[in-house]
């Protein structure tokens, strides 16, 4: 999936304004998209989340990487306007289950193997392999056309896909259900065991009133809740509204992109992969989610009074202090559930996070278009990549 994020960007202005810089309705067709996965996601995570602590962890990460692999396929195939608008649409809506969700349940199978007082590095280490995944991932972006780029990530996600089935070990929390969702051998189940089962499941959905008695259950749970929010409406609305602003601002196509991301891949892994285990029993998730927070801001900061075009890729370089945050809050919200709320938990701050990705739009989208047709349109920035 991170391949196609530096190629996104030129594929969308390619097909919906060709030859052009800037784009007002691929902006807000953009953060349409993201305040209806938000919705989906708002919905799915809480219950995905609920469902792993039930049926194990493996089974329920099946259905977002098979989902995952149909996008990437379908721009895999081509790239012209009606192929786009169908991955429009099938990213839209196998978002609302993939948003978020691996990650979600890569966590709660963390915490389900790890104590309380090794999670934070563990979960560091966690953001860590995922951030040189990220690396690699846009660092492949630069030495392949956008068309190879597409059929590589597809082909990627086929394989990550048949690895975690065939190598990842079940973790089954509840040990008083037998059979899992996936079953890979037939049972011989009566008609009644089968609508007590579907009974079961549905039990198993957390309502809204179920989220907030978890999250009253905790006054430390309520405050990360309230982190959790204003992480992700900061993030999504910088990751939603960044790439067209720089392309407007600097002429940056995706060979720029990854290049920013690279940089901040890099400077992540590193962080997360040495400094943070050192640093997260020194200081405590607290402190250190502190300093995440507080040069998360210093890196957005930059970005929005960026004067020249290396700027931002001084900016991209702050990944290695402000990804400590959300590690670090995911720690604490670990610590505040037992093994066998794990999902719940992790699903519920997933399910906060959506929210937050409903609002963002509704607030960043506007204010983009705004700006870049206030400042750029038809005065061409400055050029330092053509």
């Amino acid at each position: 999936m991170f391949m196609v994020v530096p190629a996104i960007t030129d594929v969308t202005m390619a097909a919906l304004c060709p030859g052009q810089d800037e784009c007002s309705f691929a902006i807000f067709l953009s953060g349409f998209q993201q305040a209806i996965i938000g919705l989906g996601t708002l919905v799915m995570m809480p219950l995905v989340g609920n469902l792993s602590d039930k049926y194990g962890r493996k089974a329920l990460l099946s259905v977002p990487m098979g989902l995952a692999i149909i996008p990437l396929a379908t721009l895999a195939y081509s790239r012209s306007r009606y192929f786009f608008y169908a991955y429009y649409v099938l990213r839209t809506l196998t978002a609302m289950v993939c948003e978020g969700s691996v990650h979600c349940l890569a966590l709660a199978y963390v915490a389900d193997s790890v104590p309380e007082g090794l999670r934070a590095s563990a979960f560091g280490i966690l953001s860590g392999i995922g951030s040189s995944a990220f690396v690699c991932g846009t660092l492949s972006t630069r030495f392949l056309s956008t068309a190879s780029t597409f059929q590589v990530s597809a082909s990627v996600a086929i394989v990550a896909l048949v690895y975690m089935r065939v190598f990842l070990q079940d973790s089954i929390v509840d040990g008083n259900l037998s059979t899992p969702i996936l079953s890979s051998g037939k049972t011989k189940v009566d008609a009644i065991g089968n609508s007590s089962k579907k009974v079961q499941i549905f039990k198993t959905m957390p309502s809204l009133e179920d989220m907030l008695c978890l999250l009253k259950s905790s006054v430390t749970l309520s405050r990360a809740a309230v982190v959790a929010f204003f992480i992700n409406l900061s993030d999504h609305g910088l990751n939603s509204s960044l790439m067209y602003y720089l392309k407007a601002r600097f002429h940056f196509n995706k060979n720029q992109f990854a290049d920013l991301m690279v940089i901040s891949g890099i400077a992540g892994t590193i962080s997360q992969l040495l400094l943070m285990p050192i640093l997260a029993p020194a200081l405590g998730e607290a402190r250190l989610l502190s300093i995440g927070l507080f040069f998360t801001c210093a890196h957005m900061f930059l970005y929005s009074i960026a004067w020249s075009f290396w700027v931002p890729y001084a900016a991209a370089m702050l990944s290695i202090l402000f990804v400590f945050s959300q590690p670090c809050m995911r720690t604490i919200v670990s610590k505040q559930v037992g093994t066998s709320e794990q999902g719940k938990a992790q699903g519920c701050i997933s399910g906060i996070g959506s929210f937050a990705n409903v609002v963002s739009p509704l607030v960043f989208s506007p204010l983009t278009d705004d700006s870049l047709d206030s400042k750029y349109h038809d005065k061409g920035g400055p050029s330092h990549f053509k």
